[in-house]
């Protein structure tokens, strides 16, 4: 059980960083959740470190991250009342952890845990009616929040009037939360926060009808939102990693599970969170404690197959995969959930493997959130993506920095999408910008064209994103992974260079990037400018495509 000492807390005020803190408070977190597994697994097993754990938890400053500190100064508390995602998370797990304990653990400890969750948690919900900000948030924080607070109280209170109160705030947080979500049930922040707010709100939606009977997976959203993972998946267990998002999520077994007993939904094989020897078990007590109480998706039958070309007209994200191939690509507006300016971004990938990359969640330190300062961050920034710059110019920022969908077309062998992009960018004298897709899955060829128009002539640079360093010849740019690689035939005229960027992911693990870019002197005022990408086997590869009884893939 590390401690969490004042030097590691100050470090997010000091020089921004948020990692030397958590990684110690997620230690810990995983500490008493595998003790109270083990609680729960074993009724005969000797509890004397998961109460000393719990006793050590009950000690902390405060269960919020330093991060968070505006979430109980905003509101005139202390932090051992600041209620954040964590301090919610801490509350369940606890909480829990003395329901499922009984009267095997001692009562002191048992006593000690139940004052402090309800004064850090359950006493802002049941005493207090000023509104937490989350409670306003049609996002992961109000389903996660919400709904580990109500989860906390399920376990911990007898029916009563501030038990009643505070169910009532965490199902309207849950309402929220589904507020957020259009009709095609697409998630903005990316499958990795679909799953951290989703899986939350399962959680408390099931919890919520065993204690009252009501049942909010029957709310008209959810089977969209549901379907949301395996409507966008790539394939190989790759996702579009747009916005904050990631490239290989897991959906948790006994959240996958759930779903599909309730709602028949069933998630592809490779985005269940497994291992080589079966179900694996996740580090997160809700997703822990849910996976050993409904087990794990049957193996069998197979999911029905799924459409190759997946379009979610509310967050305008395109979608197609074939046999060994896949392509993404997003539209939508510049203010969305952990937003990213991004709009035109694409992604290709084969065989598993991302060779057209989305960079995804940078990682998160002071400033990151706040929007004065998040694009100078290179994740959040549009020069980390595959997107134009006109005149010097990056994309801006806001909902008003939209793309507009003037063309879409799915068709047997892949999809064409057009883009208007003239609103994302803040230029004098840009008139229009469009930006089309035309992706044919079988020939594994995307034709991507920009058209520029200005009342001047002004420079504008493409850039392609990619952790694999694209190698330079004379008319063609290739970029080789292991299984797969992607040439790009270069137009006449241009200047490419690779710009190789050092930074850190979401992790604070050393990440390499490269940047192609290629440069245009605009010399005329209305320019079309086509750029034709072909994806097939590594050099060296078969050369034919498994499986499909198609011929081989493009040189």
């Amino acid at each position: 059980m590390p401690d969490l000492p004042f030097s590691a807390y100050r470090r997010f005020d000091d020089d921004g960083d948020r990692l030397a803190y958590e990684e110690l408070y997620f230690r810990r977190r995983a500490l008493v959740t595998a003790l109270a597994a083990e609680a729960l697994m074993d009724p005969g097993v000797r509890l004397d470190a998961l109460a000393d754990a719990l006793w050590s938890v009950c000690d902390e400053y405060t269960w919020a991250l330093p991060a968070h500190e505006m979430h109980a100064t905003s509101l005139g508390r202390g932090m051992d009342q600041c209620l954040d995602l964590f301090a919610a998370l801490t509350a369940q797990l606890l909480a829990e952890t003395v329901q499922v304990c009984g009267g095997r653990l001692d009562p002191r400890v048992a006593a000690r845990v139940r004052d402090q969750v309800e004064h850090r948690v359950l006493s802002l919900l049941a005493d207090d009616e000023r509104p937490l900000p989350w409670e306003g948030w049609a996002h992961n924080w109000a389903a996660v929040c919400g709904g580990c607070a109500g989860l906390a109280a399920l376990a911990l209170w007898d029916p009563g009037p501030r038990l009643t109160r505070v169910l009532d705030r965490c199902r309207r947080a849950q309402l929220t939360y589904l507020s957020g979500f259009g009709d095609d049930g697409g998630c903005a922040e990316g499958v990795g926060y679909w799953v951290f707010g989703f899986a939350h709100f399962v959680y408390f939606a099931e919890g919520l009808r065993e204690c009252t009977g009501e049942d909010l997976l029957t709310h008209p959203k959810v089977p969209a939102i549901a379907r949301f993972p395996g409507a966008v998946h790539l394939g190989g267990g790759l996702f579009p990693a747009f916005s904050d998002g990631e490239e290989r999520p897991r959906v948790p077994a006994g959240l996958a599970r759930q779903l599909e007993r309730r709602l028949g939904v069933r998630f592809p094989v490779e985005a269940v969170e497994t291992t080589d020897r079966g179900t694996a078990l996740p580090r997160d007590w809700s997703d822990l404690s849910r996976t050993l109480r409904w087990g794990a998706p049957d193996p069998a039958p197979a999911p029905e197959p799924v459409p190759a070309t997946a379009y979610l007209p509310d967050l305008a994200w395109l979608v197609d995969r074939g046999q060994d191939v896949a392509f993404a690509a997003k539209g939508g507006h510049n203010a969305e959930p952990h937003n990213h300016n991004d709009l035109g971004q694409f992604v290709l990938a084969a065989r598993g493997e991302v060779l057209l990359a989305d960079l995804g969640a940078g990682e998160y330190r002071k400033g990151y959130f706040d929007e004065a300062t998040r694009y100078t961050f290179l994740h959040a920034s549009s020069r980390a993506h595959s997107v134009p710059r006109v005149d010097t110019h990056e994309q801006s920022a806001g909902g008003d920095r939209a793309a507009q969908v003037l063309k879409l077309h799915l068709h047997t062998h892949g999809a064409d999408l057009t883009l208007d992009l003239t609103d994302a960018y803040a230029v004098d004298g840009l008139t229009a910008l469009r930006r089309a897709f035309s992706w044919d899955r079988d020939t594994g060829e995307l034709l991507l064209v920009d058209e520029v128009e200005t009342d001047h002539p002004v420079p504008l640079e493409e850039v392609f994103v990619s952790r694999l360093r694209p190698e330079l010849g004379a008319d063609a740019v290739v970029w080789n992974g292991t299984a797969a690689r992607a040439r790009l035939g270069l137009p006449a005229g241009c200047v490419p260079r690779v710009e190789t960027l050092h930074t850190t992911d979401h992790e604070g693990a050393p990440d390499m990037v490269h940047l192609l870019r290629i440069g245009f002197d605009l010399v005329e005022r209305r320019v079309r400018l086509p750029f034709r990408f072909t994806v097939g086997p590594a050099a060296g590869g078969d050369g034919a495509r498994e499986g499909t009884g198609g011929g081989p893939w493009p040189a």
